[in-house]
């Protein structure tokens, strides 16, 4: 499969993903992962989290994270395992942008100040394909 027709494949992968394992690197040099919501426009991808969380914290200290979806019940069963490096933002644009009423739980609104976005920049991105597909993106 050309780059062209992969991208295009991810993106549906993203688009029927609403959840997937975040992973960072906390102290020690350990593994943390935790299930976050997805949202995407593209290949840009947006995790929501508060501000006081330690994956926020793990961030600063090392940008490089991994984010798994696919074969979960209610997504599809296409894998993605995609390698990044995360910056944490306020930027009230993106906030909008991600931003509904999913996330009235945690918050109060988009305006709320521990309301962070982690915007993910994908280095690359492994797909497997439920029936055997293989594809790697790379930026």
């Amino acid at each position: 499969m050309d780059n062209k027709e992969l991208e295009k494949t991810i993106i549906q992968v993203l688009d029927d993903n609403r959840f997937g394992s975040f992973g960072t690197i906390e102290a020690g040099n350990k593994p943390k992962v935790r299930y976050m919501a997805i949202f995407h426009d593209g290949l840009s991808i947006y995790l929501a989290t508060n501000r006081k969380t330690h994956k926020v914290e793990e961030l600063q200290d090392n940008p490089n994270a991994s984010l798994l979806l696919g074969y979960e019940q209610g997504g599809g069963k296409d894998v993605l395992e995609i390698e990044a490096t995360v910056a944490v933002t306020k930027d009230d644009s993106l906030r909008s942008k991600v931003w509904n009423e999913s996330l009235e739980k945690w918050f109060k609104g988009p305006d709320d100040p521990d309301y962070v976005i982690l915007e993910l920049s994908p280095s690359r991105i492994e797909y497997t394909g439920k029936n055997g597909e293989h594809g790697v993106w790379q930026s």
